[in-house]
């Protein structure tokens, strides 16, 4: 065959560090967001902190995301702006005191309410439950995510776990291996991994194919190039795949800024431990509105000295200051385009769930990242970094954002309820039994069917015992 040129055209992803430094953004807490900026305006010259820190006052000028029929907005001096969000102070009023506990169209209480800490198994099992998956491969999705250890390795053979789950379930090897794939796919990338080359070859396989290294860096994570790694290192390596000591270099490069502990990104928050809030939620006349928490809000801003400088500067400190110039407008950026999806993933959370905002958990719906994402133009992932260790004030406390999300069953009129909504009737049953006679669960799971949600009766148990309430015979009180 004779040498050719030759054109083509196609589309593919380049992940830019524009784009990878959004993506952490929008994953950060408000807390690691907070370190973040500091570490920024530290590094960065052209960055500086804003004189007065931004209040929490919500924009007057964002539409209501859930209203009553009779109910009229209230115009406000942000009414006028053409929807866009007010990123500053309104009027120097913090938003607590104009929707405290003065205003008769709010009841939310005063102090803050202490958020659970989350665990990396119920990060996994959250994700879980809102995959497509039928209930024979969530029960053994559940003896996976039950195996995986806080690093987010799973160190069980999937003999053990096959037995573990006979003899309910005769689970074939196949059978757990599929349903393995598919933990594997959760946030964070990498959990759910077998060995340490297993962990980053997940990782790598998020990344766009024309990554810098990326097929070379495939091949290393077999588990002996990497215990040769550290002892011959990269010319070592080069020289036994006879590969360019450039491409074995790129490659090790980018194994080393995976993650090889994912599950050590999520952990439990201690119990004594205040949160603050990246989303605030609250009513006003009739009408469900959502801002964002000062936190969330950029407290940073591009010095204004440095920046006059660069004109007269010699060429290296003008390269030198154009380059940290560049890097401040892409933070700045970022934060915006963060603040942007963090609102617009909660304005559909808050339109989706006004019931649950306004009844409680029984009032709870259906929801799963997919409706969110296609209701908000998003992909599933960015969603589900969006509200990742996020947390919204409501009337009802501080509640973590991915309290909005459940599971659906099937009713008996066509409908769905979420399993959360199930769980606080279970819990209205039982405050209501007899202590003399306290329901059991077969009879919860009949008065629960009279009323059109047909659950058996093991589900009921597995909802009683999330909820950490005894069985019939422990609530037993006489006298």
């Amino acid at each position: 065959m004779k040498p050719r040129l030759q054109t083509s055209l196609g589309q593919h992803l380049v992940m830019t560090p524009q784009l990878r430094q959004a993506i952490r953004l929008l994953q950060l807490s408000a807390v690691e967001l907070e370190a973040e900026l500091a570490t920024a305006v530290e590094s960065n010259p052209l960055l500086d902190w804003t004189e007065t820190a931004i209040s929490a006052s919500v924009p007057t000028g964002d539409e209501p995301a859930a209203a009553s029929n009779d109910a009229k907005p209230e115009s406000g001096n942000g009414d006028d702006r053409d929807g866009r969000e007010d990123w500053g102070p309104n009027d120097g009023e913090p938003w607590y005191e104009r929707v405290g506990p003065g205003d008769p169209d709010d009841d939310s209480p005063a102090a803050e309410q202490v958020a659970e800490g989350e665990s990396l198994h119920d990060h996994l099992l959250w994700q879980l439950h809102l995959s497509p998956l039928s209930p024979r491969d969530r029960l053994i999705g559940v003896a996976l995510i039950e195996s995986i250890d806080d690093d987010g390795y799973l160190r069980e053979p999937l003999e053990a776990i096959a037995e573990s789950l006979a003899p309910g379930i005769d689970a074939r090897i196949d059978e757990i291996t599929t349903v393995l794939h598919q933990v594997q796919r959760f946030d964070p990338v990498g959990a759910g991994a077998r060995s340490l080359g297993e962990c980053l070859r997940l990782q790598l396989s998020v990344l766009p194919d024309d990554t810098p290294g990326r097929a070379l860096a495939c091949d290393l994570t077999q588990d002996s190039a990497l215990e040769r790694l550290p002892r011959i290192g990269p010319a070592g390596l080069a020289a036994e795949l006879r590969r360019d000591l450039g491409e074995v270099e790129t490659a090790v490069q980018l194994l080393r800024s995976l993650d090889p502990r994912p599950g050590a990104q999520i952990g439990a928050i201690a119990n004594d431990t205040y949160v603050a809030p990246d989303v605030v939620i609250w009513r006003q006349h009739g009408l469900w509105r959502v801002g964002l928490a000062d936190g969330t809000r950029p407290r940073i801003t591009i010095h204004r000295g440095y920046e006059g400088m660069i004109r007269g500067a010699s060429a290296s400190d003008a390269l030198y200051l154009r380059g940290h110039l560049q890097e401040a407008r892409w933070l700045l950026k970022s934060l915006e385009a963060r603040g942007e999806t963090l609102l617009k993933v909660s304005r559909c959370l808050v339109k989706q769930q006004a019931g649950f905002l306004e009844f409680g958990d029984s009032a709870l719906r259906p929801l799963t990242l997919r409706e969110v994402a296609a209701d908000v133009g998003l992909h599933e992932s960015t969603v589900s970094r969006a509200i990742a260790r996020k947390y919204a004030r409501t009337p009802r406390g501080t509640i973590p954002m991915r309290a909005f999300f459940a599971s659906g069953i099937d009713t008996g009129a066509g409908g769905e309820t979420s399993s959360t909504a199930i769980q606080a009737m279970i819990r209205q049953l039982i405050d209501g039994e007899n202590p003399r006679k306290p329901l059991s669960d077969a009879r919860l799971a009949e008065t629960l069917k009279a009323t059109g949600i047909p659950v058996a009766r093991r589900t009921v148990a597995k909802y009683r015992e999330a909820m950490s309430i005894p069985s019939s015979q422990d609530r037993v009180r006489i006298g």
